[in-house]
């Protein structure tokens, strides 16, 4: 019995520790950051650090959360009120100007909430109409990061409440792709409108994550294939975080959307680093799967090449 406790007791604890559990949980880091949520289990070091983690507490909480909730509200309000205005407007090249000055102010306006420093590398390979651009996904906020830089085409479930009313307002201004909950099961539906939109080369291009849940910024996991089955160019984007500042990533089994928000905002800043990698296309005889790894592997050197 001895024997098979123990192999069953590393049985479990390989299932425990395996490399794929870890990338849905918070990175570890080697120091302290000052951000109670990177050490739990806060513990006296020395009178210098309490105090500096006491002003710190302070200054994030009493003077920078009220300033970055006004900007967030002021940010989503600008955006409803100024894409329901630009809605009654007739479609034509007027309207998808407006339509991307607003976008873009609103989203600046919204990574400044965040206190958001980001870098972009490689801007010449920005995605261009027609195409759809990929990224790896590590945060809600991965949208505000990308859009801040360029406009883009959305693709998303419906939703109620107060996310179904931006969506809604944002639906009147420029062409996203919303899907009714029972449209997202059917496979060849999406397909068919993602396919039907990029064929329009009018149409900004499309966000897309892949990869279909949050990863904690260390790795890159398996891309779904469903927007690779699609005939057109890809752009491949790599985004990276810095957690010594602030760590985006959202572990949706532990905090909800506001919590989440809340927790982005009274850190010290969120800084990232956005790569625009050279656009992709699907090589004669290629499926869509060897095509989303393809595209995956890129995404991933260029991460590990920058840690």
């Amino acid at each position: 019995m001895s024997d098979i406790f123990y192999f069953a007791r590393r049985g479990v604890e390989s299932i425990m520790d395996d490399e794929v559990t870890k990338r849905f949980s918070a990175e570890e880091l080697e120091s302290w950051n000052l951000l109670t949520r990177s050490n739990y289990n806060f513990q006296y070091i020395s009178l210098r650090l309490t105090v500096l983690w006491g002003l710190g507490l302070l200054i994030r909480y009493g003077l920078l959360l009220p300033l970055r909730v006004t900007l967030a509200f002021t940010g989503v309000g600008l955006l409803v009120f100024l894409t329901s205005l630009i809605g009654l407007l007739p479609n034509g090249r007027i309207k998808n100007l407006l339509s991307e000055k607003v976008h873009l102010m609103c989203y600046r306006i919204c990574v400044r909430a965040l206190t958001a420093i980001i870098t972009y590398h490689d801007s010449e390979n920005k995605p261009k109409n027609g195409g759809i651009c990929v990224a790896n996904h590590t945060s809600p906020i991965d949208v505000i990061i990308l859009a801040s830089d360029g406009c883009y085409a959305m693709v998303g479930q419906i939703h109620g409440g107060l996310m179904g009313v931006i969506q809604r307002s944002m639906v009147k201004a420029c062409p996203h792709v919303w899907f009714e909950r029972s449209e997202v099961k059917d496979r060849h539906l999406v397909a068919k409108r993602l396919s039907d939109h990029v064929d329009d080369k009018t149409k900004l291009p499309i966000l897309i994550f892949p990869e279909g849940t949050c990863i904690n910024n260390t790795s890159v996991m398996m891309f779904k294939k469903g927007s690779f089955e699609i005939g057109t160019t890809v752009y491949p984007v790599a985004i990276k975080y810095d957690p010594r500042f602030g760590d985006a990533f959202w572990n949706s089994s532990k905090f909800g959307m506001v919590n989440y928000l809340l927790r982005m905002m009274s850190s010290w800043a969120i800084v990232c680093s956005v790569w625009y990698l050279p656009p992709m296309s699907r090589e004669e005889g290629e499926d869509a799967v060897h095509f989303a790894n393809r595209v995956k592997a890129a995404i991933a050197r260029q991460e590990m090449w920058r840690r």
